[in-house]
């Protein structure tokens, strides 16, 4: 399995000198079944988006893009996605719908007044489903879908299983709703527990470090050292701290990945635009 890093920020996107490195992109990962036939299966639809046209270097998409949820920063990238607004691309695009209709869903939130292109008005075969828990098999992959606790309307965690490897994306995670846990952090619960354990790979919140968890109890997101804590526990592989907040500089992520480096659990930052092959 391939996969491309093309937007690892949360809430928003950064920019400026000291977001450089790690890129001021929001979320967005694309994954490849086969090394030769370019990404088939996306998760999440922020403006990192726009990178997976250059990954597919002039070919359209054809392909699923999976939304955990509704947000801003999750679903922002799809009236820009190049590769997916043509002629011969195909876009099937799954979203937590609520009971609703996905296409009435998502459609709001790209017209008038927001914005000037509806879903509708995007070319080629663009298809609306809803998206739910439990198994599922899309574009060749196997997935297990979970909810996880994230305020604002329901978010899903993935794990994603190409008949070798394993990986489990978890970019928005509040655990803290659950209660405060052993740490004070959010327990572990037994959702998470099923997405990550003994995954290969491992991308998950960490928009917060507990200093930060303790001012926004509320904000919905995870801090590094639950992260961290969540992947000694479920035996994962490499976990990649995802969803990096806005304002958290490319030296203060730098500086506490260096925190957990000794550690038996394979830590590091993702960083727009670099390419994992499990």
């Amino acid at each position: 399995m391939r996969i491309d890093l093309c937007g690892v920020r949360g809430s928003m996107p950064a920019t400026g000198g000291e977001y450089l490195r790690v890129g001021g992109d929001t979320s967005c990962v694309a994954l490849w079944a086969d090394a030769d036939d370019g990404p088939c299966l996306l998760l999440d639809g922020g403006t990192g988006l726009r990178h997976v046209t250059r990954l597919l270097d002039g070919a359209p998409f054809r392909g699923s893009l999976l939304l955990t949820h509704l947000h801003w920063d999750h679903t922002q990238g799809l009236p820009f996605f190049t590769a997916g607004d043509r002629a011969d691309a195909r876009v099937a695009v799954h979203l937590p719908a609520e009971g609703g209709d996905p296409f009435h869903t998502l459609d709001p939130m790209l017209g008038p007044p927001f914005f000037p292109i509806t879903a509708g008005g995007l070319r080629g075969a663009w298809s609306f489903q809803g998206l739910g828990e439990g198994p599922q098999e899309i574009e060749g992959f196997d997935l297990q879908v979970r909810a996880v606790p994230h305020p604002g309307g329901t978010t899903y965690g993935m794990r994603i299983h190409d008949g070798r490897t394993t990986v489990a994306y978890i970019p928005d995670h509040g655990p803290l709703a659950l209660g405060p846990g052993p740490d004070g952090w959010g327990p572990y619960h037994e959702a998470v527990r099923a997405l990550a354990s003994g995954a290969d790979l491992l991308l998950h919140d960490a928009e917060f470090t507990a200093e930060d968890l303790a001012a926004k109890p509320t904000f919905g997101h995870s801090a590094v050292e639950y992260a961290v804590a969540l992947a000694e526990h479920c035996d994962v592989g490499q976990l990649l701290l995802f969803h990096h907040d806005p304002w958290r500089t490319d030296d203060a992520i730098d500086a506490f990945v260096d925190r957990w480096r000794a550690g038996p659990t394979k830590v590091s930052a993702a960083v727009q635009g670099d390419t994992i092959v499990l």
